[in-house]
């Protein structure tokens, strides 16, 4: 549905040249909830506005729906965008309209009797909850109701694709819920396609099927949203993740060397993550029946959910002889769990007391 290839984006600035994008590639299968996530400056609210076209690339192709924007010309332009719905962090309603005025807005710039419209805005006001708000003004609505104003009105013509940029930025997290569980029934229910931008991963792992990390104008790491989160390779990756899924040892062992070697009085730490049925299976009860003489320490454990796909996250030590250790990691390494291996740690003297 949408293809970017060789994306390049560069401002000139005071300063000389700013490269915001360099050599972006990207496929969005029609249907998708695709998110594109990044600091602040990495590039991704430019890469979404490239899409449609409110920013030309300086380099590389925009292809959607088959037919490359990069191409056209400016009413060209006016008409292929009638198919991309865009909403924004700061809603963009006109304060001096009602509710269904707003929405009924592009509609009015298309030249659409004022018949027509109405069967327009009153399905799209019952779709986003608001059928009893339409006389209403903005300045009277919430920050959850004024996102939805603007999601009816990015649909109010019929697009293919919805971009939200930073879309729950400004709500707080009970709203930004229930906008997220919005954009998933229309993506459900009309069959669109929807390009998130955020710097949330939470927002990520609740709406998207896939996700591209951008840093510095580049896309660092990509993928399905549950690989992306079970095995993130990239450092920006991580950091990410970290918010939601922390990575950092238990305070026990915080602080502490890690070394490669067995040291006196140190624990093997394992990371080990359990994706599907497997979460809920005593892998690790298994593991002590089976390997004779090792001791297994519970550190850390938590259990998830991503699209129905449930996964367990665990730190353990172990400990006992050499022999006894390495034949916990053979069992491990034939069952099916990823198995990082953090290194021997000694506890901090505090925790030891």
């Amino acid at each position: 549905m949408i293809k970017l290839i060789g994306i390049e984006k560069t401002y000139d600035s005071p300063s000389g040249k700013v490269h915001a994008l360099k050599g972006i590639d990207l496929n969005i299968a029609r249907g998708e909830i695709y998110g594109i996530i990044g600091l602040s400056g990495a590039g991704k609210s430019t890469l979404v506005r490239c899409i449609n076209m409110l920013e030309r690339p300086t380099a590389g192709k925009v292809i959607v729906d088959g037919q490359d924007m990069t191409t056209l010309t400016e009413s060209q332009l006016r008409e292929a965008r009638k198919s991309i719905g865009m909403i924004f962090q700061h809603f963009n309603l006109l304060s001096s309209a009602t509710v269904y005025d707003n929405i009924a807005f592009p509609l009015k710039l298309y030249g659409m009797n004022a018949n027509d419209i109405g069967k327009k805005v009153r399905p799209l006001l019952e779709l986003v909850g608001l059928s009893d708000k339409a006389q209403q003004y903005p300045s009277q609505l919430s920050g959850g109701q004024k996102q939805r104003v603007g999601i009816a009105r990015a649909l109010a013509s019929d697009p293919k694709i919805l971009l939200c940029d930073e879309a729950t930025s400004a709500l707080d997290p009970q709203t930004t819920k229930s906008i997220l569980d919005l954009i998933k029934v229309i993506n459900q229910n009309l069959s669109l396609t929807v390009v998130v931008i955020t710097h949330e991963m939470q927002v990520i792992k609740q709406l998207c099927d896939k996700v591209a990390v951008i840093s510095e104008g580049v896309i660092a790491e990509r993928g399905s949203v549950l690989d992306v989160f079970t095995n993130p390779r990239h450092a920006i990756t991580k950091e990410f993740i970290s918010v939601l899924l922390s990575n950092e040892l238990p305070a026990a062992f915080r602080g502490n060397e890690i070394s490669q070697d067995r040291t006196p009085g140190s624990l093997l730490l394992l990371r080990l993550i359990f994706l599907g049925e497997r979460a809920d299976d005593p892998v690790l009860a298994k593991m002590i029946r089976t390997c004779n003489g090792v001791e297994c320490t519970m550190l850390f454990g938590n259990l998830d959910e991503i699209h129905g796909v449930p996964f367990g996250r665990f730190i353990i030590g172990l400990s006992g002889e050499d022999s006894a250790i390495n034949s916990a990691l053979n069992f491990l390494g034939g069952q099916d769990v990823r198995v990082e291996v953090i290194g021997y740690v000694r506890r901090n003297s505090a925790a030891v007391e």
